[in-house]
């Protein structure tokens, strides 16, 4: 699995971590029982923080996607809810674009609102 951060990115390194991974759920480039690269080789490999990348994993074991035994390798749980990952990742998607248009969070609700309605009809 393929972790990757944007420094530039004004989302903490270690919610990108955790994006990352949630990110590959959705798309199915991992699974449930798949296990995570160690913290440690993550952190060497991104030229990051131990403890940033830690935290990444702390947040998808606190959500119940990831189990974390000290000592031994993070496990993607079978809690993931594909729907829902995949509604997350879209919706993130969808407000990253949003705010790179410049758009308010009022503007951007109210367009994601129309959206859906116009699919309605």
């Amino acid at each position: 699995m393929l972790i990757t951060v944007d420094p530039s990115s004004g989302q903490s390194l270690a919610d990108q971590v955790a994006g990352s991974v949630r990110a590959a759920l959705a798309n199915g480039t991992a699974a449930p029982g798949d296990k995570l690269p160690s913290a440690r080789n993550v952190a060497a490999a991104l030229d990051i923080n131990l403890h940033t990348v830690l935290r990444g994993y702390q947040q998808l074991r606190d959500e119940g996607l990831v189990e974390l035994r000290r000592g031994r390798a993070a496990v993607i749980t079978g809690n993931a809810d594909q729907f829902r990952l995949r509604l997350a990742a879209a919706a993130e998607e969808f407000a990253r674009a949003a705010l790179q248009a410049g758009a308010s969070e009022e503007e951007a609700l109210a367009a994601a609102r129309e959206a859906l309605l116009s699919m309605r009809s």
